[in-house]
C-alpha cells in the first residue's frame, strides 16, 4: 500500500501526518507513505519550524522532508490519497485523471471522524500545531487500523 498525504504547501499538515503515519506503520514495511503540496510554494523547503518541533516533542523527526507539489505520476503511484481539507481534496479531483479519482479522500472522512477538514495552523502560534498534531495522531491511528485489516 501507498499512501499520500496532501495539505496546501507541504510544510505544516501533511508533514505531520506523513511523520506520524510512518511511525504508526513502521512495523508494515510494504507501506510506503509520502506528502505533497497542491500548491509549490515551498517546494524543496523543510517543514515549518513549528511543525518540527511539534513533531519532536512526540519522538518523531521530520526534518529531513522536503516539500513537493503533487505531480501527475502521484495518482498512478499511489493507493490512497488522503486530504487534509475539503479545499485539498477538490483541488485534487480537478487534477487527477478519472480511473484515479476515487483514491482520493478527506483524512478525518476515512477515519470516521466526521466530515470537518484538519485546521491550517500556519497563521497561528505553536499551541495550534500542538492541536493539529493531536487531531493528526488520532486519525493515523484509525488509518491505521483500516489499512492494516484488510
Amino acid at each position: 500500500m501507498h499512501i499520500l498525504v496532501v495539505c496546501l504547501g507541504n510544510i505544516c499538515r501533511s508533514p505531520l501526518a506523513e511523520g506520524i503515519l510512518r511511525d504508526k506503520l513502521s512495523d508494515q514495511p510494504d507501506v510506503i507513505i509520502d506528502s505533497a503540496g497542491t500548491g509549490n510554494w515551498h517546494a524543496g523547503e523543510p517543514p515549518d519550524r513549528r511543525s518540527i518541533s511539534t513533531a519532536l516533542e512526540s519522538g518523531i523527526d521530520i526534518r529531513s522532508q522536503r516539500a513537493r507539489q503533487v505531480v501527475a505520476a502521484d495518482f498512478e503511484n499511489f493507493d490512497l490519497i488522503l486530504a487534509m481539507d475539503e479545499q485539498n481534496r477538490l483541488d485534487l479531483l480537478k487534477i487527477a485523471p478519472a480511473h484515479a479519482k476515487h483514491k482520493i479522500h478527506r483524512i478525518l472522512e476515512f477515519a470516521n471522524m466526521g466530515n470537518d477538514g484538519v485546521p491550517d495552523p500556519w497563521f497561528g502560534e505553536l499551541e495550534g500545531f500542538r492541536d493539529v498534531y493531536d487531531l493528526l495522531d488520532k486519525a493515523c491511528e484509525r488509518v491505521r487500523e483500516r489499512i492494516c485489516r484488510t
